[in-house]
Parts: structure tokens; sequence; C-alpha cells
């Protein structure tokens, strides 16, 4: 098992950044790839970001390339995600997620969730 807990989210002002964070505990951090997802009301939870195991690679959605950061700490159990220049069709609800396949971009190849950050972004 795998315990994840987000924490980062708030009220920003369109243009602005915020950084997420998504802390671990459980089984071996470093051993998995991690995802983050978000989900707005009424739509599906999407892709964002993820960063494979060791943190050499990185992916994006279109969306977000260019403004949002995964980055990952192994030592301190954390990853986490940079956003700037926020807009508000980024409110959602932001997840992270952890996976043993790197790079994955579907929510079904994750096999643990955090509980969600609530990002809001006003215009």
């Amino acid at each position: 098992q795998v315990q994840l807990v987000e924490s980062g989210g708030g009220l920003v002002q369109a243009g602005g950044s915020l950084r997420l964070s998504c802390g671990a505990s459980g089984r071996t951090f470093s051993a998995y790839a991690m995802g983050w997802f978000r989900q707005a009301p009424g739509n599906e939870r999407e892709f964002v970001a993820a960063i494979t195991a060791t943190g050499h690679l990185t992916y994006y959605s279109d969306p977000v390339k260019g403004r949002f950061t995964v980055s990952r700490d192994n030592a301190k159990n954390t990853v986490y995600l940079q956003m700037n220049s926020l807009q508000p069709e980024a409110t959602a609800v932001y997840y992270c997620a952890a996976s043993q396949i790197g790079g994955a971009r579907v929510p079904v190849a994750y096999a643990y969730w955090g509980q969600g950050t609530q990002v809001t972004v006003a215009s």
C-alpha cells in the first residue's frame, strides 16, 4: 500500500502560481512513477503530468505544457506540481497518484490515489 496526501491547493488570481505537493508513505516511494490528474465538476478525470520513478523523464498534457512542472524528491517521499500562469479553466480538484508504469496518462494505470486538493483560479 502507498498512502498519498496532497496539499498546496487554494484560491489564486488568473496569471498566478501555485505549488502542489504530494507526500507518500507506505511502500517504497522511489519504486513508483507518479502522476497528477485533475477533475472539474461534470468532467472526467484528466491527465495533467507524470514523472518516472527516477525523475529522469516527465510528461505533460498539451494544455499545461510549458506552464506546469512536475518534480519529485525521493529522499522526502514527495512529488510536486508547480503551476504557473494559471487560468480559470485550471479550476479543479487535483489528485496525485502512483503507478508502476512510467509515463502513464490514463487513471486506470494508477493503483494508488490521494484524496485531492482544490485549486480555484479566479478571473
